[in-house]
């Protein structure tokens, strides 16, 4: 029990009757709506339940993808300690962040580019990771959709949210753009960050045990 007299799972049934009334007439689908909902409940900023942009049936192709076993792939260690583990372990899907791997930090020196871009393009050599979720770097969100262009990349699932002042917002843009066949969470503005992406990946992951 917490200085409350609540337990964890009050707090959050509570968090959400709030987030339910405060947001009024929101015009999201239900399962759509679990999404944008955890992404204001990890943020408390209901800005979120304007700004998030979903692809058509991304539910239904997301909650596919997590059973299947994809692999899942971060561009921070943030993101992937935020996303439940527990709750993936029934499918096999096994969570990646390669920004920190020595091979990666030595080819972004050899080729002059960021470790972001680097880590991008070691996830993608590997078939088994279909699920790329961004929260913090857009210029791992631009290689990814260049990597797509190319051929060279096939996501099944893309979250799709960095946060910042330089190139966040681009990207997400070019992102909800389309002109690709991938699926994708992403919202409109400058805000986002590890811990949305990551609470987006927790709200399929439910949806998909049929919470």
């Amino acid at each position: 029990m917490d200085s409350l007299g609540m337990k964890p799972e009050e707090i959050e049934a509570e968090s959400f009757k709030i987030i339910d009334s405060e947001a009024g007439e929101h015009g999201w689908p239900q399962a759509e709506w679990q999404i944008v909902r955890r992404a204001v409940h990890t943020s408390a900023d209901f800005e979120y339940v304007r700004s998030m942009v979903l692809s058509d049936g991304v539910v239904e192709k997301a909650v596919a993808a997590l059973k299947s076993g994809a692999g899942i792939v971060t561009d921070t260690n943030m993101a992937l300690s935020g996303i439940s583990k527990a709750r993936l372990s029934p499918y096999g899907s096994t969570v990646f962040c390669h920004v920190a791997d020595p091979d990666v930090a030595e080819l972004a020196r050899r080729e002059g580019i960021t470790r972001s871009i680097a880590a991008m393009r070691k996830a993608v050599a590997n078939p088994a990771n279909r699920i790329f979720v961004i929260g913090n770097a857009p210029t791992a969100l631009f290689e990814l959709l260049r990597l797509m262009q190319e051929g060279q990349a096939d996501p099944a699932l893309i979250i799709g949210l960095p946060v910042g002042f330089v190139g966040a917002e681009e990207s997400k843009n070019a992102l909800a753009a389309g002109g690709h066949d991938a699926p994708f969470v992403t919202n409109i503005g400058r805000k986002g960050g590890s811990n949305v992406a990551a609470a987006v990946v927790n709200a399929l992951a439910i949806l998909a045990a049929g919470e």
